[in-house]
């Protein structure tokens, strides 16, 4: 069951695209909130948002030095998010090969 949970909140996550922005700048480094958000063009209660539910998911870090916020994405953060969907790629693969059996047999007895 918590497995599941974490899974939903990388989901959620990642789905809002400045959320998405957020998690592709914080893969090449480590930035300070307004360089990883400066641009958005949206409110700072907004931001703040977004970033909890990053932090509440585990894709995100943040350290506080005095008043400076630094956000890091945690290693390992999108893992179990990412197996998942290897795991379903393989079962749909898997049930896909076998309509696709069918379907040759199928054109195979109708030929004369």
């Amino acid at each position: 069951m918590a497995n599941e949970v974490m899974l939903d909140r990388t989901f959620a996550a990642c789905a809002h695209p400045l959320r998405r922005q957020i998690i592709e700048r914080l893969a090449s480094r480590e930035m300070t909130v307004g360089e990883a958000t400066g641009d958005f063009g949206v409110s700072k209660p907004t931001i703040s948002k977004h970033l909890r539910v990053l932090e509440e998911a585990g894709a995100i870090v943040r350290v506080i030095d005095g008043r400076t916020h630094r956000l890091r994405l945690q290693e390992h953060a999108l893992e179990e998010a990412s197996a998942w969907m290897h795991d379903q790629r393989a079962v749909w693969e898997r049930k896909f090969a076998v309509v696709e059996q069918y379907l040759a047999e199928q054109a195979g007895r109708k030929s004369p």
